[in-house]
């Protein structure tokens, strides 16, 4: 794919790995649109990664409602007449055991973290046609591994490896590439934590930028469908 002109869209984009890949994205030379729950920090972020409002877009949407991603994609058309990648990579994570899991974070997970793909997918399936263009979900290699606590966020991450990987099997005949990636500890915002020096150890965003344009460069005969990503050496703790 030529990135230069080619438009990105992101859910989950105001901070950590969202913030990152847009980063990676618009200096490739690519129109970015990022989009967060609240239209202001949207904006906010948009503004902090690119001066320049023809590069880069704030949305508001809360990917667990079809209508707020269908939205957002006919604002990105409106804008900039396409859509060429589309980075699924909105989640939430709680930790406890299943037998102590608060429903409404249960549902909370289900419907950000499975739910949101979905909607991303089926709002944005049709520019993607016409584009020919390549799908993206954030999942985690807690959708491989299973661990105490993570009943909930494995269920997710798991259905999110699943459906990506059939999506996949469902689209490529558009000639739409999909494709997981699935990272271990990442040195972001995620379940609220806040990024220091003792993160550096951490997969960064920018290394979750650089992969997601490696994939966009890969030559089109080629797919890599489900990518699992870890740090090389993990905190000695």
């Amino acid at each position: 794919m030529d990135l230069k002109g080619k438009v990105a869209y992101i859910t989950g984009g105001t901070k950590g790995i969202g913030y990152g890949v847009a980063e990676s994205l618009l200096e490739a030379g690519m129109k970015v649109a990022i989009s967060g729950r609240k239209l202001e920090d949207a904006q906010k972020a948009a503004k902090s990664l690119s001066n320049d409002a023809d590069l880069v877009l704030g949305l508001s949407s809360d990917v667990t409602k079809l209508q707020d991603e269908k939205d957002a994609i006919k604002s990105i058309e409106e804008k900039w007449g396409q859509v060429d990648v589309v980075l699924a990579n909105a989640g939430v994570g709680h930790f406890a055991p299943i037998d102590e899991l608060e429903d409404d974070k249960w549902h909370q997970m289900i419907d950000t973290n499975l739910n949101g793909v979905y909607h991303t997918l089926k709002a944005s399936v049709a520019a993607l046609k016409q584009s020919k263009g390549y799908y993206i979900t954030l999942a985690s290699l807690a959708g491989t591994n299973f661990f105490p606590t993570a009943a909930g966020y494995n269920a997710t991450k798991f259905g999110v490896v699943g459906f990506t990987q059939a999506a996949m099997l469902d689209l490529r005949q558009y000639d739409i590439k999909v494709s997981t990636i699935m990272p271990g500890s990442v040195a972001s915002h995620f379940n609220d934590h806040t990024p220091s020096k003792d993160d550096a150890w951490k997969i960064q965003p920018e290394d979750i930028g650089q992969l997601v344009l490696d994939l966009l460069k890969m030559n089109p005969r080629t797919l890599p469908s489900k990518i699992e990503v870890r740090p090389t050496r993990p905190d000695k703790k």
